[in-house]
C-alpha cells in the first residue's frame, strides 16, 4: 500500500519528466513485490526478470491501443495500463526493478546471518 500511495502521490505532484520517470520506477516496485509475494522463493534475479518483463510487456501492449480503449471501460486502467507507448518508460521500470532488487537481495542476506546464529 506504501507503493501504491507513494505512486499515486509522485504522479499527481511531481509534474513532467522527473515525476513521469518516478511514478513508472515505482509501478516497477510494486509489480516486484507482487511477484515476490506470489512466487517468494525465487531467487531474486528471477523475480526482477519477471518484474521487468511484465512491466515490458504492458507498455508494450500500449502499441496496440487496446490500454486506451479499456480506459473507457473503467477509468483507472488509465493508471494501471498507461496509454502511449515510451522507450523512457522501459528505462525507469529497469530502475526501479533494479533498485528494488538491491534492496531486496540485501534484505535477503541480512536474514540468513540472522538465521544463521
Amino acid at each position: 500500500m506504501v507503493v501504491v500511495a507513494a505512486g499515486l502521490g509522485v504522479h499527481l505532484a511531481v509534474p513532467g519528466v522527473v515525476g513521469d520517470a518516478l511514478a513508472d520506477a515505482l509501478y516497477a516496485v510494486l509489480v516486484y513485490l507482487i511477484v515476490a509475494l506470489i512466487a517468494p522463493r525465487l531467487r531474486t534475479v528471477v523475480t526482477a526478470a519477471i518484474a521487468f518483463a511484465l512491466c515490458a510487456a504492458v507498455e508494450l501492449l500500449q502499441l496496440t491501443g487496446l490500454p486506451e480503449a479499456l480506459t473507457g471501460l473503467w477509468a483507472p486502467f488509465r493508471l494501471l495500463l498507461g496509454t502511449t507507448f515510451s522507450a523512457a518508460d522501459l528505462l525507469a521500470y529497469a530502475g526501479g526493478v533494479v533498485v528494488v532488487a538491491l534492496v531486496d537481495a540485501g534484505a535477503r542476506r541480512r536474514a540468513r546471518r540472522t538465521a544463521a546464529r
